[in-house]
């Protein structure tokens, strides 16, 4: 019986001996070992080549947000409007009781870790004391004029740990240079500034594209105010119809398309007119990484309106699926009310919508499963891209499988009979989005695979709900990809809240840009309990 390398690597350099002696028994024992014993462990493979395009670090920050809060807040609020004319006496900003650690307390304890705020709406009217023009609180009488809304929530931000984000509208009804393309750029980038250099590190700006028919036409200098903005704030994204770092959805409900892929292309789309179709499902071929992230209210407008009733916590539910489990960011539309504050309905709802997530997504299934694949890169068993890393809940740790193979399966043991309707599939985005298609099949009572949902695109989140299955053996089965498929998390939940029958993608496209409607093919293909397949 052979000893161990260990024991075996002391025996032959303890002996006394001249050295050639040595090097020649070294030889000879180390020839006589059986093969299946090595001295040395072999080196671990290298990580497989990224696919491009992939996100740079401050795209990758932003996806791993999920979600973030919007505040429209201002003159809006106090007049029952939702596009201002530019014409409201500034004296009609005056909340009260405005308490911003108020909004990001709720934002924390409701699960959102990123808050934007309507620095300028539309109306041209600016929520901090602007240099460069008197239509801002500093005119109006709440603080006696000494108020600064960004300011006080940048600060409020800071203290609780949640990132802060800017909007700034390019339109503007109020300022007379607006139409004169020089110098309304100009008075642009001059607030832009103000915004980026006075309240410490910004997360997000935000450009809304929209602009009421008829208005004044003019240019705008996109690119210079992009490299202004990535000079001023490196590490924040920014937002548009058409990049150049996230991308609008195409559509204010929140829906982004069952399909829907990070890759894009900047060219093939122009802020203020863009498909909507393109913009909800990415390009498969594109060669920019460019996000979406999903806008919606929780109330039926942007601003607070007293007449106005919030969503239902299991509304919001049905829109996460859709956003956040389509791989795109979730910003939801919180607006305070006239008082300052965030309305107690509304943080009801949440709380509501907090604890169904958590209870959802919190228990994990398939945590403590023993996980197989039918390749790994590497050795088997002893390779940082052992399937087993599917089961931890890290972007940098994942399944690789041998390059230049098909016929990807992760074989998925729960140990147990569980009843389970939520499959979660992640990518390790950082390496590129590759997956086409996929589907999860069950060992039913008669020992056969039946397939129990597919899916298509994966990216950094994707959520697919079906009726409530019973089963202790799956497999995920990658049907389709642009390159070897990466896994690095499968996750088995149980919903029982949410009603499939509200999951069709019949949806209307509330725009900025005036009223647009756009209706999806309801892609549901059966909905019997046993045997069902269900497309999402």
């Amino acid at each position: 019986m052979s000893k161990p390398k260990e024991h075996l690597k002391t025996l032959i350099y303890t002996l006394p001996m001249p050295p050639l002696t040595l090097i020649v028994l070294s030889a000879i024992l180390l020839s006589s070992l059986p093969s299946h014993i090595c001295l040395l462990d072999p080196p671990p493979p290298p990580p497989p080549l990224p696919i491009l395009p992939i996100p740079a670090s401050h795209q990758l920050s932003w996806q791993l947000t999920e979600m973030a809060f919007f505040f429209h807040f201002g003159p809006n609020t106090f007049t029952n409007s939702e596009w201002g004319d530019g014409k409201a006496d500034p004296s009609v900003f005056f909340p009260t009781n405005f308490d911003p650690r108020q909004w990001i307390s709720v934002a924390k304890s409701s699960g959102f870790s990123r808050v934007i705020l309507t620095a300028k709406h539309h109306d041209g009217f600016c929520l901090w004391p602007s240099d460069y023009t008197d239509y801002s609180v500093r005119s109006s009488k709440w603080r006696d004029g000494n108020g600064d809304v960004v300011g006080e929530l940048a600060a409020a931000a800071r203290e609780g740990g949640v990132q802060l984000g800017i909007y700034l509208s390019p339109w503007d009804r109020h300022d007379r240079s607006f139409g004169k393309t020089v110098e309304y750029n100009e008075y642009y980038l001059g607030q832009m500034n103000e915004l980026l250099t006075r309240y410490g590190e910004i997360k997000e700006v935000f450009l809304d594209g929209a602009k009421g028919e008829g208005e004044k036409d003019m240019q705008y200098f996109f690119d210079i105010w992009f490299n202004v903005i990535h000079q001023l704030q490196p590490g924040a994204v920014i937002f548009s119809d058409a990049g150049p770092d996230v991308r609008w959805v195409g559509d204010e409900a929140g829906v982004a398309g069952s399909t829907c892929w990070s890759s894009f292309n900047t060219s093939a789309a122009k802020i203020g007119d863009t498909d909507p179709l393109y913009s909800q499902e990415g390009d498969r071929q594109g060669h920019d990484w460019v996000p979406a992230e999903c806008d919606v209210s929780i109330r039926p407008g942007w601003f607070w309106h007293e007449s106005e009733a919030p969503k239902s916590a299991l509304t919001l539910l049905d829109i996460y699926y859709k956003s956040v489990g389509r791989n795109c960011l979730l910003l939801l539309n919180v607006p305070p009310n006239s008082s300052g504050l965030i309305s107690e309905e509304d943080i009801q709802v949440l709380q509501e919508f907090s604890r169904l997530r958590n209870s959802i997504f919190t228990n994990n299934l398939a945590k403590n499963a023993v996980v197989a694949a039918s390749s790994t890169r590497g050795e088997a068993g002893n390779s940082p891209f052992d399937a087993h890393h599917v089961t931890e809940e890290d972007i940098y740790t994942y399944w690789a499988p041998l390059e230049h193979q098909t016929g990807w399966i992760l074989y998925i043991d729960l140990e147990n009979t569980v009843c389970f309707n939520v499959l979660q599939v992640r990518e390790p985005i950082q390496m590129g989005q590759r997956i086409i298609s996929f589907h999860l099949d069950i060992l039913n009572a008669r020992g056969q695979w039946q397939k129990a949902v597919n899916g298509t695109t994966v990216g950094y989140k994707r959520l697919l709900l079906f009726p409530i299955m019973e089963a202790r053996s799956l497999r995920l089965v990658i049907d389709e990809a642009r390159a070897d498929p990466l896994i690095s998390y499968i996750g088995v939940h149980l919903d029982q809240y949410s009603n499939l029958t509200s999951l069709s993608d019949r949806s209307q496209r509330y725009g900025s840009k005036g009223v647009k409607f756009n209706k999806l093919k309801n892609i549901i293909v059966s909905s019997t309990h046993q045997g069902s397949l269900w497309v999402f």
